[in-house]
């Protein structure tokens, strides 16, 4: 999402150098154990991050981690924790410009494993699950003030009752395309906040180091290379 996350990112490549900016599109390119890789900012939302999605697919991308951030949804996720997706609950409108509502946003195996394996070496707390993806942040956030606030209420509690972890606004339209371009998708998040334990009495600060989320994505694409390396890929 962040042009900044972009420069922050590539900090952990091996000579990474700024290839181009372009509104919210800063992409860095550099290796990983001698294999090239790159990190774009997407810019908020899916419209933004279909046309990056699409745009370095043309130029030779396979593999795409996302990493953002999220507001935590159940009790259990807490600001700071990671959440690792499983599949998305397909709220938002970019991803049905590809695909009907009924195909299902998920993660591809082998990225999700390395994401857990990574999490897990790296001892970050983290959730592995559902999460939500809107268009709208402020009609999630502030539901009360809109007018349609009373059916907003009535979605935003089945996703928690169904055990949704997290509400972000990419990832679906990620794993969409992922599917439809055969591309291996993955998507972890930081925990920023959780609103529903402020409702329930919790207040804690907002968390917003993405560092631990970064480290866990770059300890992932390591292992998916060497996975890639020895299978002669």
């Amino acid at each position: 999402g962040a042009p900044e996350r972009a420069e922050q990112i590539a900090r952990h490549f091996d000579r990474p150098r700024l290839v181009a900016s372009k509104r919210e599109f800063v992409t860095y390119t550099g290796f990983l154990d001698d294999v090239p890789v790159s990190v774009t900012s997407t810019g908020v939302g899916g419209p933004s991050a279909s046309i990056a999605i699409e745009e370095l697919v043309m130029v030779g991308a396979d593999t795409m981690i996302r990493v953002g951030t999220c507001g935590g949804m159940q009790q259990e996720v807490l600001p700071g924790d990671l959440v690792l997706s499983t599949g998305a609950i397909r709220a938002e409108g970019t991803s049905a410009e590809y695909l009907p509502v009924e195909f299902p946003a998920v993660a591809h195996p082998a990225v999700l494993s390395a994401l857990c394996s990574a999490a897990d070496k790296l001892g970050f707390r983290h959730h592995v699950g559902v999460v939500h993806c809107k268009d709208s942040f402020y009609c999630e956030t502030e539901f009360t003030r809109m007018p349609m606030h009373e059916e907003i209420a009535r979605r935003w509690h089945t996703w928690i009752a169904g055990g949704c972890l997290a509400s972000e606004m990419e990832t679906a339209v990620l794993y969409i395309l992922g599917s439809m371009l055969k591309l291996r998708t993955g998507s972890l998040c930081l925990t920023v906040s959780n609103k529903e334990r402020e409702q329930a009495g919790c207040f804690e600060p907002a968390v917003h180091d993405t560092e631990p989320a970064i480290c866990t994505a770059v300890e992932a694409l390591r292992s998916l290379i060497h996975a890639d390396k020895q299978r002669g890929c």
